[in-house]
Parts: structure tokens; C-alpha cells; sequence
């Protein structure tokens, strides 16, 4: 049966669903929360909880990396943003936070116009090792080839690869762009590469090598894409294309499992919750972990998108703070509104549908069941 809508004549269109138009189905068995497992890995590293902080400067120090490490998940830091940058970004960070909203975005064009230090890429990976954490940094596809080999020098565990869009065949009449398969071939740690909202896309991304695909395109709380580009993927369709990617690749490749990481629209435990159900391995997550009160947006939150120099798809919002880290991780809870003890939520629901670890939690039945959330 067709899932396409005729939107006029001369043009049809599939009809996709985001997080908020679904929900899970309880089955016929139930489980205690202590007697279910949310861990997972990827290639030789493994994490207790599906948990993967975005890599934005709101969201990720080296401090915070570090904490959400001995959590359990798996800080990301930007390699592109103010940490790499300034040698002491802290004044800036507190300056963002205050900015009038009619000053934000070109004040903050004008602050990340300040160039990248190698030096300092290697410093902050080196500080996150130190804690002895699995370290993780992201550039963008434009600076991967400038900078990879600083980063791999530094020791980092896992390399990631992180645009609005990252496609597996990129075409540019002004430079040689980067060779997706070749890179990852010749790179000695495993890749996360991302984004990509489609099961075409995903698949041929897989095929370069990459050890799991971030999936999501203009979601998130600090993105502006759909209204600037007009251009958005709804993420519990996208997460669940991406899933039937990474299924017929296995077959594919005789048994190559690459990971699925919803990447955007996953600000609440719910969501979270609705991205595994729709077949992701972990999320990666921003808004969410940005109302810690560890984070250095002090409750405001912003992505890479915000201050492009031509271009801005993002902005400067205001998340407030909700709790501590640890809180927001496992509780307890002080509101019924989905942003504190996120892994608990997960348990419980895992719980109240009988399955005992992830991978037979994306398994579960759902409904399409649009509402409007308070």
C-alpha cells in the first residue's frame, strides 16, 4: 500500500512521522527496571548507557566529557568550536549567555571567526585522556582532511564526522572533496559519520566503513534549517529508514553490524525512549544535556549552525537549567515533564514492555498516535 500523499498534479510526497507522532505498545509481558540493560558498543568500546552528548559548545567541555564519561555515555567534544579556539573560552561562553537576542547571532559570528589552534585540539583531547574516558572529537566533513591527522596524533578513540548533511558522494567543482571510504580505510580508529535522514543515503554511507551513522537533518531544539532551507527530516521515519539501512547492509557484507544514532529531536526521556523503539542503537543528544547545570551555555544552547559566517540555519535559545547532571541522567525526578532521570524513563519503559535489553526493545510495537505535547 502506497504511504504517498498527492500534494498537487505534478507532485506526490511520502508521508513521514517525527517522535511525537508515535508512541509504544505495551505487550503482554512486563520486567523489574534493575533487570533490563541499556548498555551498548561500538567496535571495541562499550558504554552503559545509549547516551551520546552532541558536540556543541552549550553542551560539551572537556570537563563535561569527561563527567558524562564516568556516567557511563560518551561526550563528544567539538573540534571546531571555542575550546579549540581560545586558549580560555570561558569569558566568551559567559558573554553568549548574555547577549541581547537582536546581538546574539552576529556577535557570535564575529567570536567564531577567531581561527582553530591545532595546539589546542591536541591539548583538550589529551585533557579528556587523561580522566581516562574514551575520547571522542568531531570536525566537520569541510575541515576532516585539514585536521584528522591532529586528532588521530592526539589519541582519540573515536573519530566523528558530523554535518547538517553528510553524504557519501559529495561533488564540488571548486575542490577535491573528501573521500569518504578512502579516509576511513586509512584511519586507525573507528568513524561515526552523520547526518543522513534517508535509507539511500545511510546505506552508502555504511559502505565507505563507518562504524555507525547519525541520523537527523534540521531537528533539533537550536536548528532553524526547516524554515531557512526548507529542508527537514522527521526523526522517527528517518531513524526508522536508516534501521532497514543498516539491516540490509548486514546482509549486504556478511555480517557487518554499523550503529544507528538519532541525532536531533531527542529532547525529552520520551524521545528518547520513541528513537530506540524506532530502531536506533543510542542517541545523541544536545538540548537535553545543555539544562544540566554543568554545561557551558548556562541554560542557553546553540549548535555550529548559529554562527556560520554566510548563512546562519541556527540560534541561541534559551533551554533553562533543570538539574545536575546526574540528575538529568538518572534522577530523581522533581517534574513530570521528561527532562530529569532519562535513563530511568528508558528502564521503565523498556520494563513496562517485557524487553531486557536494546536491541529487543527496537522490536517493540508501535502505534502512529499524533498529540499535541504541553
Amino acid at each position: 500500500m502506497s504511504n504517498e500523499i498527492e500534494i498537487g498534479r505534478g507532485k506526490r510526497g511520502r508521508r513521514a512521522y517525527s517522535f511525537d507522532d508515535v508512541a509504544v505498545v505495551p505487550s503482554r509481558r512486563t520486567r523489574d527496571p534493575e533487570d533490563v540493560s541499556v548498555g551498548w558498543q561500538i567496535d571495541a568500546y562499550h558504554f552503559d548507557l545509549p547516551i551520546v552528548a552532541a558536540p556543541m559548545d552549550s553542551v560539551m567541555s572537556p570537563e563535561t566529557a569527561v563527567a558524562l564519561g564516568r556516567a557511563g555515555g560518551l561526550g563528544v567534544l567539538d573540534l571546531e568550536g571555542l575550546w579549540t579556539r581560545y586558549e580560555d573560552p570561558r569569558p566568551l561562553l559567559e558573554e553568549i549567555a548574555t547577549l541581547p537576542l537582536e546581538q546574539a547571532t552576529s556577535r557570535m559570528q564575529e567570536i567564531y571567526a577567531a581561527p582553530i589552534l591545532p595546539d589546542l585540539v591536541t591539548q583538550r583531547l589529551k585533557e579528556i585522556r587523561a580522566a581516562g574516558v574514551t575520547v571522542a572529537g568531531a570536525l566537520s566533513p569541510q575541515r576532516t582532511q585539514e585536521l584528522s591527522q591532529t586528532v588521530v596524533d592526539a589519541g582519540v578513540d573515536l573519530f566523528v564526522i558530523r554535518g547538517t548533511t553528510v553524504s557519501a558522494e559529495h561533488v564540488s567543482s571548486n575542490a577535491e572533496p573528501l573521500n569518504l571510504k578512502r579516509f576511513i580505510y586509512e584511519l586507525d580508529v573507528p568513524v561515526i559519520v552523520g547526518g543522513a535522514s534517508t535509507y539511500t543515503a545511510a546505506l552508502h554511507l555504511m559502505r565507505t566503513g563507518a562504524a555507525g551513522v547519525l541520523v537527523g537533518f534540521g531537528g533539533g531544539a537550536a536548528h532553524t534549517t526547516r524554515v531557512s532551507l526548507g529542508i527537514h527530516a522527521p526523526m522517527a521515519t528517518a531513524v526508522a529508514d536508516v534501521a532497514a539501512a543498516r539491516r540490509d547492509y548486514l546482509d549486504e557484507s556478511g555480517g557487518r553490524y554499523v550503529h544507528v544514532i538519532a541525532d536531533g529531536g531527542v529532547g525529552r526521556s520520551g524521545d528518547l525512549v520513541k528513537a530506540v523503539a524506532c530502531g536506533a542503537d543510542a542517541v545523541m543528544i544536545g538540548a537535553a544535556l545543555a539544562r544540566a547545570e554543568e554545561a557551558p551555555g548556562a541554560g542557553w544552547h546553540w549548535g555550529s549552525e548559529a554562527h556560520h559566517a554566510q548563512l546562519p540555519r541556527g540560534e541561541r535559545v534559551r533551554v533553562g537549567t533543570a538539574g545536575t547532571l546526574e540528575e538529568i541522567l538518572f534522577g530523581p525526578g522533581r517534574q513530570a515533564d521528561g527532562t530529569l532521570n532519562l535513563v530511568g524513563a528508558l528502564r521503565r519503559a523498556m520494563a513496562t514492555t517485557g524487553y531486557s535489553d536494546l536491541k529487543e526493545f527496537q522490536r517493540v510495537e508501535v502505534v502512529v498516535s499524533p498529540y499535541q505535547p504541553r
